[in-house]
């Protein structure tokens, strides 16, 4: 499948809203509340499982800058990747991840804003790409965060 600008950005866009107000209606409580499936060995809370999903939507606007991997990241496979972000945010405050989710937004906007119409319709790609910004997000708020915090 083809894609376009605009298409990508609509979905970027809904699926942040989405996040961004069960996001706004959380307590301090549910931001430390434990997951029932975290996706790594590492005992993820609701505000860990945010931080993962902002990390890869921030590599996606890096990748459509077709800027370089961050030096600390290059090796790593995708469970790796994963520790090190709960290592970056999991002493942080959720006001902090909060600012980070809004802030990461208004980049990836940007970064489509900014990228070539080659990035999204030079060759095919799956209906849910780019995954790291929709799909992903998608997954995690429902199948993680949600059931989490329905108990």
């Amino acid at each position: 499948m083809r894609h376009t600008r605009a298409g990508v950005t609509e979905r970027t866009i809904s699926e942040f809203e989405l996040l961004d107000a069960l996001l706004a209606g959380l307590t301090w409580a549910d931001w430390a509340r434990p997951l029932a499936r975290s996706e790594t060995d590492d005992p993820w809370t609701v505000k860990d499982a945010v931080a993962h999903i902002v990390h890869w939507r921030a590599d996606t606007a890096r990748r459509a800058r077709h800027g370089p991997r961050p030096v600390e990241e290059r090796g790593l496979d995708t469970a790796a990747g994963n520790h090190l972000v709960y290592l970056r945010w999991r002493d942080r405050s959720p006001q902090a991840v909060l600012d980070w989710h809004r802030a990461v937004q208004a980049d990836v906007l940007e970064a489509l804003r900014a990228a070539p119409d080659a990035w999204f319709s030079g060759r095919e790609h799956a209906a849910e790409w780019p995954y790291d910004l929709v799909g992903h997000s998608t997954s995690h708020r429902l199948r993680d965060i949600g059931r989490t915090l329905r108990g």
